[in-house]
């Protein structure tokens, strides 16, 4: 798809026109997630616990939220266990797996860019007497099978290594590193961060050859405060909550209906394809126009998930240039949001020097996304570094 070149008029009627192009962050609900919300707030909203009518069709939605997520993980309803959100389900899975096997074995292989949950887990965990043995991404910001395969021996009980990263879109071969950590020792746990894969390509749990796999409802517009955790069959995980009988007991609690609810309604409209193509062309066009802005660096490999985009901008510090862009509407990050603006390790793990890194921008797109927000971020980046880098 060819794209004219398009000057972005910021103002109109003396409203900015917002350009959203942090979905790696977070994605606008849609209409449909929305109204499912609504309903069990308003109609639905019996606790699905409860034996009397309303108690059971909340637990009808329970049922149908739990199978229309299951079917995007090509997993079975008993395999889905709702969760807080991906912060929530990744900290259940390392810490979940590492004391269920804690006798047998307490060194775990983590990748060292993993989202900061995962990472923060991890620290965690060596505080309380475990070896974690980090995986630095190579060159191409991938983890590479065969440098997990070397870490992996018989005291090994978790490999956790993520399929998309979150800050530079780099696909990582997951189903090749399990299957390489599985032929050093069959009984360790595979566990991915599937955040910002989910709904993006297709993802099939025995594909992946993954235990357990983590997602999350806002970056699928779906409502915030809800994720997911396959655990397949079998795996045995030590819960991290009490109190209840919810979800096995493995997350006990009431569950959030109304969240959980507009995560199946969200997960019931993906076009994984349609979309695909959409954001691919989107990119490319993105990053022609980039390519073309001196100062502008790739972060992200050139086979990244075309979803993220991360660049570095110059010399211009990222917080400097992202308030430069907000003033003329574009929302754009400068990496994970969970970070609040710290120096990226993610980067950094890959051999990115410092002073580039700090210039760094995270541009992310969803089904939503047009040409005129990638016009109106180029035009504003093209001007920010004309006015920013001389100051």
């Amino acid at each position: 798809m060819m794209y004219n070149n398009y000057m972005c008029n910021f103002i109109l009627g003396g409203n900015i026109l917002e350009h959203y192009l942090d979905n790696s962050a977070t994605t606008k609900v849609s209409e449909k997630a929305a109204e499912k919300a609504f309903e069990i707030m308003t109609k639905t909203y019996g606790n699905p616990s409860s034996l009397h009518k309303m108690g059971m069709n909340a637990e009808s939605e329970l049922r149908l939220a739990r199978k229309s997520v299951a079917s995007r993980l090509g997993a079975s309803d008993e395999e889905v266990f709702f969760t807080s959100g991906g912060t929530e389900a990744n900290n259940l899975a390392l810490f979940g797996a590492a004391y269920a096997n804690a006798r047998r074995s307490k060194k775990l292989v983590v990748s060292a860019s993993e989202h900061s949950s995962v990472i923060e887990a991890a620290k965690w965990l060596e505080t309380e007497g475990f070896e974690v043995c980090y995986i630095s991404p190579r060159s191409d910001g991938k983890i590479h099978p065969e440098d997990v395969e070397a870490e992996v021996d018989s005291s090994t009980s978790l490999v956790s290594v993520m399929l998309v990263n979150n800050e530079t879109g780099a696909i990582n071969p997951v189903a090749d590193i399990f299957e390489a950590a599985k032929g050093k020792n069959p009984s360790v746990i595979c566990h991915t961060d599937a955040v910002q894969a989910f709904g993006k390509i297709e993802i099939k749990a025995r594909r992946l050859k993954a235990d357990l796999i983590s997602v999350s409802a806002h970056k699928v517009h779906a409502p915030k405060g809800c994720g997911a955790i396959y655990i397949k069959k079998g795996v045995r995980l030590v819960s991290r909550q009490y109190g209840g009988e919810q979800e096995k007991k493995i997350r006990p609690g009431t569950e959030a209906m109304p969240s959980i609810a507009a995560f199946g309604a969200a997960c019931g409209e993906f076009e994984i394809n349609e979309n695909y193509k959409k954001v691919s062309e989107l990119n490319a066009y993105a990053r022609e126009r980039l390519g073309k802005i001196e100062g502008v660096v790739f972060n992200s490999p050139d086979d990244a998930l075309p979803y993220v985009i991360n660049i570095s901008a110059g010399r211009v510090r990222s917080e400097i240039m992202l308030h430069f862009l907000e003033e003329r509407g574009v929302y754009v990050s400068s990496g994970s949001a969970c970070a609040k603006g710290k120096p990226s390790y993610v980067l950094s793990a890959m051999g990115i020097a410092k002073e580039r890194a700090d210039s760094a921008l995270r541009i992310s797109f969803s089904k939503y996304s047009t040409a005129e927000d990638i016009d109106a971020l180029c035009d504003s980046i093209a001007q920010g570094l004309g006015v920013l880098a001389h100051r």
